[in-house]
């Protein structure tokens, strides 16, 4: 057996042990990250926080590379206020670590170590320093992550 066939069959294995609300959940968690930080920079430039974001996370690697790219309606983005739009992701990126770290500790790094390079490739979009609101919200993003 190769090492492709070897790396192959253990992501499909990983993929599998996932369900359609698993997946739903990682995807809402990773996407409602970048969007709550481009939500944060409302007046400053969000859809080049979203662009930069969006596109660290489409970089990803290893089972939940898989997870992100796949093409479907993400559920759970949505609210009218900032607050309403955290209300969702916060609980979904601490219950995607939980997930995680149930099935694979190192999924679940991988999945921390995404969010975190989406995290400052959307910051870094930002002429300047981030605003203090976008700090904030990287420091619920991080603590979301942590509680689980």
């Amino acid at each position: 057996m190769s090492i492709t066939s070897i790396s192959a069959s253990a992501t499909s294995a990983a993929l599998t042990a996932l369900t359609a609300e698993d997946k739903n959940t990682l995807r809402t968690a990773a996407y409602g990250a970048v969007s709550l930080l481009a939500a944060a920079d409302a007046a400053g430039s969000p859809h080049k926080i979203a662009t930069h974001g969006s596109i660290a996370l489409n970089s990803a690697t290893g089972p939940v590379g898989y997870v992100l790219a796949e093409k479907s309606k993400i559920k759970g983005l949505y609210g009218k206020s900032v607050a309403e739009l955290a209300d969702h992701v916060l609980p979904a990126l601490t219950a995607a670590m939980t997930l995680l770290k149930k099935q694979d500790q190192a999924e679940a790094a991988n999945f921390r170590g995404i969010i975190t390079i989406a995290m400052e490739s959307a910051t870094q979009a930002r002429k300047g320093a981030p605003s203090p609101a976008m700090t904030e919200m990287t420091r619920k993003i991080t603590g979301a992550l942590d509680a689980a």
